[in-house]
């Protein structure tokens, strides 16, 4: 099929910004790629990094489109712009420079639609020149976090007040450029790996504890992107979140853009080949299970459910790992975090195959009667909603021979004692589906539950006569000066 791009001419190509020509012709401008490889490594290193972190001193002034000056001069006025934009500015005081402050938000909103448009193909000078701008506005030293002022170590972060970042209307410009150039057909990968290296990933990295939610939604999509498009960074990438799981899981427990890596793991995971292979089942196992025992949880659950189901949908026999993980972090005291969790559960064992199922249902079982007859009506609600689920309650027959025993008892004690008549009616409709499945099973287990409870009363009766003969002997013994306490 043909395909007809409007405002683009047949045979048209972007046009190429190059160093001015030298006052000999344009041999003087060649760009010697050995003499740049021949710097030593650790000297290169250094460069790059204070070229990152120290802002250009450049003159703020107004200057002409680069779309208004010849090509021959694009490339100096290129520089200049990108030397202006490297200047940061205090965004406290908002009188401050305005003048200054506007001119600099003018060049990013150029250099964006120049990157966007793709008019014009930068050199490999210009690149660097540009990513070390990027490089200085972004990378920056972050304010304390909320707790951290107030010294709540325990505080909950719904309660903390949100942070904004005061230089977003420049920042969010240089975040859009930052992203155009890395999603740009124009930048070739080859040259922009230079540049957008193992560095700069931890220093985006880093920023993802920024506690402004407009600037970890652009750092997800950019290293999303970064992911997807330099392919020799990824099992770098993987690793440098993976360490900051780690120190999540180890150290600090707080960390507000877990939810957005979450969700760029979620993707990432979603394209892992079949069979899996055992470094990636390894993260399951030593990451994202240990990742539910954080007490703030909820704020990133969702993404981390996502992520954990993506295993098991891909290969089946996780399941019994899976769910074994899940009962070894289950909630003891935090009603929301058990619902969250239950959820969790019926995702899993949505996908879950009848042999990896018979491999861990008697602890689960165990656990979803405990939940049953928790005194929280959500939870026990929510638990007793699995038998709505047609794939649960298929595996629940296959094995009924051994869930019902598990699970009659904290049926029957709902059904004579708890407070909520919800719960009562959800309990009894639960009952009716096991008579249904087997009602010889069913009698059974119901003659072995009345066999208990009369076993349990003539021992409570016999420890009540013991005590009696122990206070009869006492009492003989003793006489009047003895006191029995019962």
């Amino acid at each position: 099929m043909l395909k007809i791009i409007k405002g683009m001419k047949k045979g048209s190509k972007p046009e190429v910004i190059e160093p001015p020509p030298g006052p000999n012709g344009p041999s003087d401008v060649t760009v010697n790629h050995a003499s740049r490889s021949a710097i030593p490594p650790a000297a290169a290193q250094l460069t790059k990094a204070i070229s990152r972190t120290t802002p250009h001193t450049s003159v703020i002034e107004v200057t002409p489109m680069l779309k208004d000056v010849p090509i021959s001069e694009r490339h100096v006025l290129f520089i200049k712009k990108v030397n202006m934009c490297s200047v940061s500015f205090d965004f406290s005081d908002a009188l401050k420079k305005v003048g200054e402050k506007e001119i600099k938000r003018q060049n990013l909103q150029e250099l964006v639609e120049l990157v966007q448009s793709g008019s014009s193909k930068m050199n490999e000078i210009m690149q660097e020149e540009m990513v070390g701008m990027i490089s200085v506005n972004i990378f920056r030293s972050l304010p304390p976090a909320a707790f951290e002022n107030t010294g709540a170590i325990d505080g909950d972060p719904e309660e903390d007040d949100m942070y904004l970042e005061p230089s977003w209307p420049h920042l969010q410009l240089v975040y859009e450029l930052l992203l155009r150039y890395v999603v740009s057909p124009d930048t070739d990968t080859k040259v922009a790996k230079r540049f957008i290296d193992h560095s700069f990933v931890l220093s985006l990295l880093d920023m993802f504890d920024s506690e402004d939610p407009r600037e970890r939604e652009y750092l997800k999509t950019i290293l999303h992107r970064v992911y997807g498009k330099f392919m020799v960074h990824r099992p770098f990438i993987r690793n440098a979140i993976t360490n900051v799981f780690y120190r999540f899981i180890f150290e600090t427990e707080r960390h507000p853009g877990l939810g957005e890596l979450l969700e760029i793991l979620g993707s990432i995971i979603n394209g892992f080949a079949v069979p899996i292979k055992e470094e990636h089942k390894l993260f399951l196992v030593r990451v994202l299970i240990p990742l539910h025992k954080a007490k703030f949880i909820n704020y990133y659950h969702q993404q981390l459910s996502y992520c954990v189901s993506q295993f098991v949908e891909k290969d089946y026999k996780m399941a019994d790992s899976v769910i074994r993980g899940l009962l070894k972090y289950w909630p003891v005291t935090n009603c929301s975090k058990e619902i969250l969790f239950l959820g969790e559960l019926e995702e899993i064992l949505d996908a879950t195959q009848p042999e990896e199922f018979r491999r861990c249902m008697f602890p689960l079982f165990q656990r979803v009667g405990r939940c049953i007859n928790s005194p929280n009506f959500q939870v026990a609600e929510r638990a007793l909603f699995y038998w709505n689920n047609e794939h649960i309650v298929d595996l629940i027959a296959q094995n009924r021979d051994i869930i019902l025993p598990i699970i009659f008892e904290p049926l029957e004690k709902n059904i004579q004692g708890h407070w909520n008549q919800a719960i009562n009616g959800l309990t009894g409709n639960v009952r009716k589906m096991f008579i249904e499945m087997d009602a010889e099973l069913f009698e059974e287990c119901s003659n072995k539950l009345l066999e208990k409870q009369a076993m349990v009363n003539e021992r409570l009766e016999q420890r009540e006569l013991n005590w009696q003969k122990l206070e009869s002997v006492a009492s003989e013994a003793g006489g009047d000066d003895m006191v029995i306490v019962n």
